[in-house]
Formats: C-alpha cells, structure tokens, sequence
C-alpha cells in the first residue's frame, strides 16, 4: 500500500473511532494523547493489510463497543442507544406533573 492510501484508510478508520477520552469526538478530531495513540494503531493494522472492518473489530475488541461511533444495537449497548430517550421521557413525564399540580394549586386557590 502507497503511503496516500494508508493515510486516506487511516482517516476513515479513524473518523469511525470514538476518542476514549474525549467521548464526544472521533479520535481523527481528538487531540488527546490516547487518540494518537489509537491512530498510530490504526494505521498500523492498516499497513499490516487489514481490511478496514478488521481494523474497527480490533479496536472495538480492544476498548469495547463504546469505541464506535456507531455502537451495534444489542442488549449490552440498550443504554447508549435508548438511555437518552428515557431521560427525555422522564423529563417530560415529570414536566406534565409539575405543570398539572401546579394548575391544580391555581385552582384551589381561586375557589376560596
């Protein structure tokens, strides 16, 4: 592999990697030590010949599904896919409690 292939296949590798550190970042945009530490790695299994499926199976075999930007959908991962869904959905159900109860003492207060 020429070094321009290795570099492009690294960055979108890499891009498809979450940062550890950072969490909100892939570690192409990271600049934590362990992102380039992790791109190093990449690259490396790129040069080695992995396949770029490979490579993402490593590395989420390595640090965990958290890893991927796109974690799969399986039991193990419920929270990272619907944990923010349920916090939403308790937001608004506690919202809509607040609101009615707060009503409800309105209410009282205008029939005395």
């Amino acid at each position: 592999l020429d070094d321009a292939t290795v570099a492009e296949r690294t960055e979108a590798i890499s891009q498809t990697l979450r940062c550890v550190v950072c969490q909100n970042q892939s570690i192409a945009d990271s600049n934590a030590t362990l992102a380039e530490d992790m791109r190093r790695l990449v690259e490396a299994r790129v040069r080695a010949g992995n396949s770029d499926d490979d490579v993402r199976a490593y590395m989420q075999e390595r640090y965990g599904d958290f890893v991927l930007m796109s974690p799969p959908v399986k039991p193990e991962t419920w929270l990272l896919w619907f944990g923010p869904l349920l916090f939403v959905g308790g937001g608004l159900i506690w919202f809509f409690t607040s609101a009615r109860g707060a009503r409800d003492d309105l209410d009282e207060d205008d029939e005395a």
